[in-house]
């Protein structure tokens, strides 16, 4: 059932290791929240951070792994990058961020101001050119989100929290590259066994749930959504064995579920999380899911400015 790459022990040890200002992050049962989706919930905050994204908690544990001097060099869409950019930082490392032409400038400037070069790269080259400039200088190190164990290990940590909470039927998840659903699957499926993961895409990014469907990766041509932190095109063939193998349902919800939800998010919990960072919530409200109890994770809040209106007008 669980594959041996993501280590129980690791995810244990690993609140010793990840700087704390990401670790015990809020969850709580919010009753207008609970009114609104019209079910027992269980949120998760992990906004409330230097980067505004869980994405720290994995970063930081890999990051630990290299030498003094070394250049993590990574593709983002903005909050992985941020991450990479402040683990560097805190450990004596480089970062060397690319990213597609016309990211959000919100998320840019926020990678820069955390310590990572960034470098915007036009018509798709994206991660030929972060791979060639890896290779071209050898103090660089290519780090793919999805792919290390360590990341996935780190994100293990929302799942040891999240238990804490006591019984809970379904754990629902936005999935991008996968590390957040592997990492806090890997935990719950060990200590809580009749607790279910389902993970969240977007209608317009479909390939992560076409691939757990098929039990392989499958590439799509390109992405229609402003959820650009799930906006995944090329799965990663290790993350997808990975959620074959620890996740039990996978789900779609439209852009205007998640923009809802951005909505129901800020009217009753007072936070405004970014598309991607909605999306649990989306399903929650959209799709039937099993379980008197629910837990998601609002796992972003790096909003472009121009959401803003829509986010706040109503429905």
């Amino acid at each position: 059932m669980h594959t041996p790459d993501l280590d129980l022990e690791r995810i244990a040890r690993a609140p010793e290791l990840i700087d704390p200002v990401f670790l015990n992050s809020p969850q709580y049962v919010d009753e207008q929240l609970c009114a609104a989706l019209g079910r027992r919930v269980v949120v998760k905050v992990e906004t409330l951070n230097p980067l505004r994204s869980f994405k720290g908690r994995g970063v930081d544990l890999l990051a630990r792994e290299f030498a003094p001097g070394t250049r993590m060099v990574c593709t983002s869409t903005g909050n992985f990058g941020q991450a990479v950019g402040y683990a560097a930082t805190r450990h004596g490392l480089g970062a060397e961020v690319f990213v597609p032409a016309g990211t959000s400038r919100v998320k840019l400037t926020r990678m820069g101001a955390l310590g990572a070069r960034v470098h915007e790269v036009a018509d798709g080259g994206v991660g030929r050119a972060a791979r060639a400039f890896a290779a071209a200088h050898p103090d660089a190190v290519f780090v793919q989100d999805g792919l290390h164990p360590r990341i996935a290990e780190g994100a293990g940590t929302i799942g040891v929290e999240l238990l804490r909470a006591g019984p809970i039927d379904t754990v629902v998840l936005p999935v991008g590259d996968g590390s957040l659903i592997t990492g806090v699957a890997r935990w719950v499926k060990e200590h809580s066994p009749a607790t279910r993961v389902v993970g969240v895409c977007a209608q317009g990014a479909p390939s992560m749930a076409t691939s757990w469907d098929r039990g392989r990766a499958v590439s799509t041509a390109g992405t229609d959504t402003f959820a650009e932190g799930i906006a995944i095109s090329e799965p990663i063939p290790e993350s997808v064995a990975r959620m074959r193998a620890l996740v039990d349902r996978m789900v779609v919800v439209t852009d205007a579920e998640m923009l809802a939800a951005m909505r129901t998010a800020l009217t009753t919990l007072g936070v405004v999380p970014e598309p991607a960072g909605a999306a649990g919530l989306a399903a929650i409200a959209s799709r039937e899911l099993p379980g008197e109890v629910v837990a998601t994770v609002i796992t972003g809040a790096n909003v472009d400015q121009g959401l803003f209106p829509r986010v706040m007008a109503a429905p």
